[in-house]
């Protein structure tokens, strides 16, 4: 009984195998696939140059993925590149903070006068020269 079973299953492997080669045969002959094939035929060199660099890339990548010297000069430029930038913020955020803190425990009425006298501190001097060139150069872009 095992035995009409095997041979059953082998005739209908061979009954299949026969359909996808039949298959097969039915799409090589369609024009578009013969020509795509005579591409991929005169493309050869340049596609086997191509994965050759792919590959060369690949080594080329993993070994700098994986050399732990790099990796350490990487983090060390990144911290020297970030480490003044967050100091800065650092300090504008202390800054704007401290000020936050001041503006609010001071009741101090400031008038006409003293208005004047602020516009007179180089640091306020700096912000409206700022805050004019910014205006500007705003005012030239929304004409663009």
């Amino acid at each position: 009984m095992s035995k009409v079973l095997e041979e059953e299953n082998v005739q209908t492997t061979d009954v299949q195998s026969v359909k996808d080669e039949r298959e097969l045969l039915e799409q090589l002959l369609k024009p578009e696939v013969q020509k795509s094939i005579t591409t991929l035929v005169e493309l050869l060199p340049q596609l086997t140059d191509l994965v050759t660099t792919l590959a060369k890339s690949t080594e080329t990548v993993k070994s700098l993925v994986t050399d732990e010297r790099l990796q350490q000069d990487t983090v060390g430029a990144m911290k020297e590149f970030v480490g003044p930038v967050t100091n800065t913020v650092k300090q504008v955020a202390a800054n704007v903070i401290e000020a936050k803190d001041r503006a609010e425990e001071s009741q101090e009425v400031i008038g006409i006068f003293g208005l004047l006298k602020m516009l007179k501190d180089p640091q306020a001097q700096k912000l409206f020269r700022f805050l004019n060139a910014y205006l500007q150069v705003s005012a030239e872009n929304a004409k663009k």
